[in-house]
């Protein structure tokens, strides 16, 4: 016989190890591990952990196999493996309807549970019992199910289980906006129960979901029908929030160890290596200790400090845990494995020999982990006085599986058994190596011959959408309906993939979708409802973000394709030739350079080669195909059909659902083919074959409308629906009167002469006849909006006989206003009309992931309203309604200011640093300030001149605002086809842009802001006297500006303030000043709300749950510059938390500084005689409008006058008086 090499008596050492803490154990049923032998129950995730170590001893063996028993451990090991992760899946099938329920309600008691029952796989513990939503714990399993195919295990057996699979990764995709209780199952470090966003369980979901994208679960014996798809925009959405959090770990935990795993070995989340380094570093330098590194700061888990009979601590409490929180051996292991993995020996050496230091050593010469390592009761003040110098104890469980088993498998990669490719065959670990440059390539489309040939006449030239047969294109939503038949199962119960929108990355793929190639146009061409896409500024704005984020954010193998369809809308008023702002865009795009990316401009076929494709063969006949003809009609044209197209047959439909979408995507594929040339059988059949073509697409349209596919007439192959050149015809009521009435003055102002009736009520019958009269659109809507609301939007006008309700009047009035632009009008109509804005729970969902709360409504509390979790579309938009007392200005506004809100986070998120709170009442408030400061008119006007600048000036304006940067506002009139308009340009002092293409773009802007119908020419006293204007646009409260002057800077430092106080910004470095001030006295008051000390016995300094608590008092201060000025007066009081001295008071008021401040500044202005007007006080706060407006630094500066003050105040507890404050 042959005798053992060394390897192999190595390995057979390492057998016995893992049979003895880990096999030993193992159900024979189940194949699950229990937690330990006084906890019987079996953890997912420590299930998941355990078994990596058989894992990789399994692929050991196989690889240094000396005989054949080596082989045969190898499949007994393997077998273990793939029982225990099909123990998992048992427990996971029997709770499908919580997965089922859980893709919509995304609620804890609709998760899936985070321990079973180890003999039976049972749930055992209520769903209220316990944290059970882990979103970690679910990925953790998914991505191994992917590695270990990946390696060639058998895990997946039925295609019922891929279905499973499938359901499991929408459970996970929308993991950046879940809150959920972590990987330490608590959530907030309280213990309280309180769910929280992870910055752990969002980069396993998005491991999870990059690792099983495209995968084969049946591997390499499976078809297409097992291939499993994630949706790139959810990975991308994962990414840029993690990106967003690290390196800290959730709202209360500014560190965590736990993130090891996914900054590196298992699931290599984040791309950044700088974010990588940044957070190790955060990790090993806050948490580490002479026996492993503690889970997070302040955890009290088996402390001598911590009551064990409670489950909660009370918030003060935190503080006893500081300096004595246990130390895990785990998180070594994870750091011997990165050094492995980013092949740093000396890493690896220091951390093995650490770890054999603390491992406790059997008679029998095996090496256990422990849990954790405590400090001994009797000796915890000690190690108050000098943390990590006591001797610590082992408790817990001995050995924490988990973290034997990765013990385990660092040894074996670090002797050298396994390669780290053969334990990662899916080369997650290259996440970090930076991506070549991604070239966008662009396709344009016509819409029709006409306006190809306008393209043509500038010198672009583009295909029809008819000339690039057989590819098809179609709008976003088709794919959304086509993905949400991805997974579904009526057996199981499963419904597929929620319906929701597709990201620009996932329609710049081409999809192969029943051997048929299709392209998808972007989201954002395909607003059904909402007022942006009438503004083609905007459209080409979106255009240039979109194609900004692809470059940044595309990670797939081929190139990107963005189909641009060039449409109706797009044209100028008069249909001869193309707006502008497009025009200049598509002269950019062939240039080559567009939104800081690369780009690539021809026709979609030439791009087939090098793009990114997508092979959706689930839609391939998958179900009960019934091939029978279902419609009756149909039966006619056999003949017809079946020489042709060669007949559509039904594959994809349902018996239990006619399913709209196969019959939409089947009437698509057979009447876009060709037909071949037929003989013509006399006049009828001719006659018959062109009425069976028209009611095909009759049809089609109708299948088109049930999908919601907008604008369907651009997608179906036939010109039978060519939209018919909008008229410009005033009179919308009664089309057939004359059209000179345009340019004649309008009539008198229906506010002033509206039909009385008898009684002195209002006379409905004569207004209505009015409004058939007048030809001014905004008279018309000024009735309408009378009718509106005395009537409602269902009364019946009787107008053009029964059935005219005031909704359809609007709606017809909604489409005038679209086509010339009167953006005031489209905003009030579409408030009155309750149009869906589509984007916007995803907006507010974007904005609350980011770690940003929003309040809507005006300040203060309670019309302000916070939301701070996702919350459904309908609740948000009725909550938006109250806040905003149904002002209708105020919602619309609210609305389209979050949509950009969103936008710009995604795409410059360092705009919102040190911004907690986006408080969206108090930004309109300041955009329309800056309008009456800027133009010197009132509010009124103002807030007027706000709806009706155009989407993309507003997102303009709101950037601006965002930026910091200084910009200026100024009233230009320019000539307009038709007349005089006033219009408004906004445009920075100094050249300092963001971008080189955002500074040639503001320097170049010149904003049309149509305050009036264009075709008239409208004088400022009309404008002034109110004749424009809808009698629901209250005004805002905006303060008086006594400060316009011609000096440009007068008035320059008050703006800054009001700015900052309404962004909540704050300088670098704030919070935690303010958590170092707190510590040196009882507390700080800010009109009446006290922060008290008390504060920082929970909270750290860096925690975002800390700086969001600071923000919330400065909030109850209504005015933002006065806000402003205590935030200056709190940041000269830290400035003494670094003077020598204990305590500085019992509470500090801060109010009390400024108003020291203020009469300093007062009386030194009175002695050198300012006049009593210049030194104005605000009423509500008592301070000086020059104080307001003074620079912080100088001899008359802000900060000089608080120095003084808080000198003043606090000059009790200074040792030796005031100079310590020098």
């Amino acid at each position: 016989m042959r005798s053992r090499s060394n390897s192999g008596v190595k390995l057979d050492n390492y057998a016995r190890m893992v049979h003895q803490t880990i096999l030993r154990h193992q159900d024979p049923v189940t194949g699950l591990l229990p937690g330990s032998a006084d906890q019987p129950h079996s953890w997912v995730r420590d299930n998941v952990y355990c078994v990596l170590s058989v894992w990789a001893l399994s692929l050991a063996y196989r690889k240094n196999a000396d005989r054949d028993e080596d082989k045969a451990k190898a499949y007994e090991l393997e077998q273990s493996v793939v029982k225990l992760m099909r123990g998992i899946f048992q427990g996971i099938m029997r709770q499908l309807d919580k997965v089922e329920k859980f893709k919509y309600s995304r609620s804890t008691s609709d998760s899936l549970h985070a321990k079973y029952n180890t003999g039976t796989c049972a749930p055992v513990v209520g769903d209220d019992e316990w944290g059970h939503l882990q979103v970690d714990a679910t990925s953790l399993f998914l991505l191994f199910l992917a590695q270990m195919t990946a390696a060639g295990l058998h895990i997946v057996y039925t295609q019922d289980e891929v279905d499973v699979v499938q359901n499991l990764m929408f459970y996970i995709e929308a993991a950046y906006k879940v809150a959920d209780y972590g990987m330490w199952e608590r959530g907030d470090k309280t213990n309280q129960g309180i769910t929280e966003i992870n910055a752990s369980s969002i980069g396993m979901a998005k491991a999870a979901l990059e690792a099983l994208d495209d995968l084969n679960l049946f591997g390499a014996n499976g078809g297409p029908g097992s291939v499993v798809h994630a949706l790139a925009d959810d990975i991308q959405h994962c990414q840029s929030i993690l990106t967003s959090m690290l390196p800290k770990a959730s709202m209360s935990k500014e560190v965590d160890a736990g993130v090891l795993a996914i900054i590196s070995y298992p699931a290599f989340a984040v791309d950044d290596i700088s974010i990588v380094n940044v957070t190790k570093e955060e990790i090993i330098s806050k948490l580490q200790g002479r026996y492993g590194c503690c889970r997070f700061l302040r955890d009290g888990h088996k402390t001598p400090k911590e009551d064990p009979s409670r489950l909660y601590y009370e918030s003060a409490e935190l503080k006893l845990f500081e300096n004595i929180e246990c130390e895990w051996p785990l998180f070594w292991t994870y750091l011997i494995l990165d050094g492995i993995f980013i092949n740093s020996p000396e890493q690896v050496q220091e951390y093995q020999e650490a770890l054999e230091g603390i491992l406790i050593k059997q008679k029998d010469g095996v090496r256990l982990l422990p849990e954790l390592y405590s400090v001994p009761p009797d000796k915890v003040e000690e190690e108050y006085r000098s943390p990590h110098s006591v001797e610590r104890v082992p408790l817990g469980k001995c050995p924490l599986k988990w973290g034997q088993s990765l013990y385990i498998l660092g040894n074996l990669l670090a002797e050298g058994f396994l390669a780290p490719g053969e334990i990662d065959p899916l080369n997650r670990r290259f996440s970090t190596i930076p991506k070549p440059d991604v070239v966008v390539q662009v396709s344009i489309l016509a819409e029709t011959e006409e306006i190809k040939e306008l393209l043509l006449k500038d010198g672009v030239a583009v295909e029809t959408v008819a000339d690039i047969h057989p590819i098809h294109v179609q709008p976003s939503r088709v794919l959304s309906h086509i993905y949400a038949r991805l997974g579904r199962n009526p057996r199981l119960g499963l419904t597929g993939r929620p319906y929701r929108r597709i990201g620009v990355l996932g329609t710049s793929k081409f999809y192969t979708i029943r051997n048929t190639i299709f392209s998808f146009t972007p989201q954002l061409i395909d607003h059904q409802q909402f007022y942006l896409a009438l503004d083609n500024k905007m459209i080409v704005e979106m255009l240039r973000t979109e194609i900004a984020y692809l470059a940044s954010r595309w990670r797939m193998t081929g190139r990107p394709t963005v189909t641009f369809p060039i449409s109706q809308t797009m044209l100028t008023e008069d249909h001869s030739s193309l707006d502008p702002a497009v025009l200049a865009t598509l002269r950019k795009l062939q240039d080559g350079y567009y939104g800081g990316a690369r780009i690539q401009t021809g026709k979609l076929s030439e791009f087939l080669t090098t793009s990114c494709f997508a092979n959706l063969s689930f839609l391939d006949g998958k179900g009960s195909g019934s091939t029978s003809r279902h419609d009756k009609d149909d039966d006619d044209d056999d003949d017809d059909d079946d020489e042709g197209g060669g007949g559509y047959v039904h594959e994809l439909r349902n018996d239990d659902e006619a399913d709209d979408l196969a019959q939409y995507l089947d009437h698509l594929l057979a009447h876009a083919t060709p037909k071949k040339p037929k003989q013509q059988g006399g006049g009828r059949g001719r006659f018959k074959a062109v009425a069976t073509k028209t009611r095909e697409m009759v049809s089609l349209m109708h299948k088109a409308q049930e999908l919601d596919v907008h604008s369907a007439n651009m997608y179906l192959p036939s010109k039978l629906f060519r939209s018919p050149q909008p008229s410009l015809n005033l009179n919308l009521l009664d089309s057939s009167g004359p059209q000179e009435t345009q340019t004649q003055p309008a009539a008198a102002p229906p506010q002033s002469g509206v039909p009385r009736g008898p009684g002195g009520g209002i006379d409905y019958e004569a207004l209505v006849r009015l409004l058939k009269d007048t030809q001014s659109l905004q008279d018309q809507a000024d009735i309408l909006y009378i009718l509106f609301k005395d009537k409602g939007v269902d009364w019946d006008t009787q107008l053009r006989g029964q059935g005219c309700t005031v909704r359809c009047l609007l709606s017809d009035l909604y489409k005038k206003a679209g086509e010339l632009k009167h953006w005031s009008l489209i905003r009030m109509i579409s408030g009155m009309l309750r149009k869906k804005v589509e984007e916007l729970d995803s907006a507010c969902s974007d904005l609350l992931a980011h770690q940003k709360h929003l309040t809507v409504g005006l300040p203060p509390e309670p019309r302000e309203k916070t939301i701070t979790a996702p919350i459904p579309p309908d609740q948000l938009a009725a909550l938006i309604d109250e806040a905003s007392d149904n002002n209708i200005s105020v919602a619309v506004l609210t609305k389209e200011i979050m949509v950009y809100l969103a936008m710009s986070i995604r795409t410059q998120p360092s705009l919102f640093s040190e911004m907690f709170r986006l408080r969206i009442g108090l930004i309109i408030q300041v955009m329309a300030t800056e309008l009456a400061q800027s133009l010197s008119c009132s509010g009124e006007e103002a807030t007027e001149s706000l709806m009706s600048l155009s989407p993309s000036e507003l997102k303009n304006l709101l950037h601006h605002i965002l930026s910091g940067k200084e910009f200026g506002v100024e009233r230009s009139v320019r000539e307009l086809d038709a007349g005089v308009s006033p219009a408004i340009s906004i445009h920075h002092l100094g050249n300092v842009g963001a971008t080189k293409s955002e500074r040639a773009g503001i320097s170049k802007l010149k904003m049309d802001m149509k305050m009036g119908v264009r075709s008239q020419s409208m004088d400022v006293e009309a404008f002034e006297s109110g004749r424009y204007r809808l009698p629901s646009i209250d005004t805002l409260d905006i303060p008086e500006c006594s400060l316009v002057a011609k000096d440009t800077r007068h008035g320059q430092w008050l703006r800054r303030r009001r700015l900052d106080g309404a962004l909540n910004r704050v300088p670098v470095g704030f919070y935690q000043k303010v958590w170092r001030i707190l510590q040196k006295c009882h507390g700080l008051s800010i009109e009446g709300f006290v922060l008290p000390s008390s504060t920082t016995r929970e909270m750290t300094p860096r925690e975002i749950k800390f700086s969001v608590h600071v923000e919330t008092v400065l909030n109850r201060v209504p005015q933002p510059e006065y806000r402003q000025l205590l935030v200056e007066a709190i940041l000269v009081l830290t400035m003494l938390a670094d003077v020598d001295i204990p305590s500085i008071g019992s509470i500090i008021h801060v109010e009390k500084i400024v108003q020291l401040a203020n009469d300093m500044f007062y009386k030194d202005q009175r002695d050198l005689g300012a006049e009593e007007h210049v030194l104005e006080r605000d009423p509500s706060t008592g301070v000086c409008r020059l104080l307001y407006d003074s620079a912080p630094s100088g001899r008359f500066g802000s900060m000089t006058y608080l120095t003084k003050a808080v000198a003043a105040y606090v000059q009790d507890f200074l040792p030796g008086g005031a100079c310590a404050v020098q």
